[in-house]
């Protein structure tokens, strides 16, 4: 692995901008009519941005790992320099947030706080196709299987968009970063400063949960204050189309363990005679959902109201649940709701793990002692962590089970009830709770209007997306409202093996943040 010294990405950095100003000619008289970089200008600036995208993708960013961590903020930190930043490294426990801001230009300009995240998911090798670490460019071929594409590739001739580039965190959420950069090189090159006043807070644990984010937000409260912020990550609608989403669910982990006898049993001399704590804990399990998938704990969507004009909205915009089901290898979806968009508009319950025993060739003829389960509650705005917690935590008591306070029953509880167990709660403040924002703020506008642009084609507004981002220490810590705009392809395989980036979705980009940052806010 190549080692990327902040000095020696520095020097390449400042190579690269003057190998771009130097090759802008080949851009004639950029024309800046609505604000919108040309098709080609965008290629032109992603052509000279891809050594850099090779180069931070290249650099393994584990959020476990702290040393990886400090490699990736060194190299934003000379990135963002290269460019006329002020950088800032925020402690965080050995895994630093990288704070930057673009000296202010216009006067009386608003301010827009940005946040993209530069840690990657753990991988396992085994399952790529490809080194995770290593950026492969790929194309399909007539039989529809990806090739191999040499990287020089990139430098020459036009960019087919439905290339990919292939790699960890290639679109979660490295590319964002790498077409911020970009688009801030096509800004200088023409001239152009932005309208509004540009800070950027680039997170080094989202994929961990961002767990101390909203202590970092606590500590540099005025040098965050802005007047809005901006979350560049998620993957666009399925269709590709601009999408804005206005929220998003919030998530925590509730481990259930369920207790048999003191230790593992023979299922010959014991079956039948004792309880099977991995049967008991699948009827608990099976207790909390009905066949649709509705969680039948009493008050679970309590106080959860969508509008008539949401859920026509949502009907447009959502996906087509058997083209997803088909792409998913699936029969049919949960018949929770009338569309997957408005599925995740409530809060949802579901089984992340079980562990009880072996199984397969390594089970063992045996009663296992204990059955355990993780469960993830993803909440919206109106069910908070505490309540959700509460309300299974009644609902376990009224199946007959009494919960433990301790990590172990004592003597006298294993003598008194029959059925024991013990249920706890991880919970991060910047990701428990859900934020929701109006779609008619002036930031909303705002947005709408600078994602608008390059296509002059409607964003699709979604109310509340599904998944989780950091964004409590935003709300609660600065008092800020803040709207998500994703950028990467919708089958980017985020999370999972051969994750990717299509690059028609990082031309868009490039063009998607050029307009808004040169799009003034109200």
């Amino acid at each position: 692995m190549p080692s990327f010294s902040p000095r020696c990405v520095l020097r390449r950095l400042s190579g690269g901008i003057a190998l771009m100003l130097a090759g802008l000619a080949s851009v004639s008289n950029p024309a800046w009519a609505q604000h919108v970089l040309t098709p080609a200008q965008a290629e032109h600036f992603a052509r000279l941005s891809f050594p850099a995208y090779q180069a931070f993708l290249s650099m393994p960013a584990d959020a476990a790992r702290p040393d990886d961590i400090q490699r990736n903020a060194a190299w934003l930190e000379a990135a963002f320099q290269a460019r006329g930043f002020r950088t800032q490294a925020l402690p965080n426990e050995g895994k630093p947030v990288v704070f930057a801001e673009l000296p202010a230009g216009k006067p009386g300009r608003k301010t827009v706080l940005f946040y993209m995240h530069f840690d990657a998911q753990p991988v396992t090798p085994s399952e790529w196709k490809t080194d995770p670490w290593t950026p492969t460019l790929r194309a399909r071929d007539a039989t529809g299987q990806w090739q191999t594409l040499p990287w020089g590739t990139l430098s020459t001739g036009p960019i087919d968009p439905e290339w990919r580039v292939f790699a960890r965190a290639a679109a979660d959420d490295k590319g964002p970063i790498v077409m911020f950069l970009a688009a801030i090189d096509a800004l200088k090159a023409a001239g152009q400063l932005p309208e509004v006043n540009i800070k950027l807070l680039l997170d080094s644990e989202e994929e961990k949960g961002s767990p101390r984010l909203h202590t970092v937000m606590a500590a540099h409260q005025v040098l965050l204050q802005s007047d809005g912020l901006i979350v560049y990550d998620g993957a666009m609608p399925a269709n590709n189309k601009p999408g804005v989403s206005f929220g998003n669910r919030g998530s925590i982990q509730l481990d259930l363990t369920v207790f048999g006898p003191l230790s593992a049993q023979h299922s010959g001399h014991q079956g039948n005679v004792i309880p099977n704590p991995a049967l008991g804990l699948s009827q608990l399990l099976a207790s909390m959902k009905d066949a649709e998938g509705r969680v039948v704990i009493p008050g679970f969507y309590d106080g959860v109201s969508i509008s008539e004009a949401d859920r026509q909205l949502m009907a447009k915009t959502a996906p087509p649940a058997a083209a997803l089901a088909k792409r998913l290898g699936l029969a049919r979806l949960t018949p929770f709701a009338a569309n997957p968009l408005e599925a995740v508009q409530y809060p949802s319950l579901d089984i992340l793990g079980l562990s009880a025993g072996q199984v397969g060739a390594k089970a063992a003829n045996a009663i296992p002692a204990t059955a355990t389960a993780s469960l993830n509650i993803r909440t919206v705005p109106e069910t908070p962590p505490a309540r959700m917690l509460g309300l299974v935590r009644q609902h376990l008591v009224a199946q007959g089970v009494h919960l433990i306070e301790g990590e172990t029953p004592t003597p006298e509880e294993r003598s008194q009830f029959p059925q024991l167990a013990r249920l706890t709660m991880l919970a991060y403040p910047s990701t428990s709770t859900a934020a929701r924002v109006a779609m008619d703020s002036p930031l909303a506008r705002w947005v709408l209007q600078g994602v608008r642009a390059p296509s002059q084609t409607e964003p699709e507004k979604v109310r509340m997306i599904g998944s989780t981002l950091p964004m409590s220490g935003a709300v609660d810590v600065l008092k800020m409202a803040y709207v998500v705009v994703p950028l990467v392809n919708a089958d980017n395989n985020q999370h999972g093996a051969d994750e990717n980036m299509r690059l028609g979705n990082y031309l868009e980009g490039v063009r998607t943040i050029a307009a808004m940052l040169t799009t003034p806010l109200p």
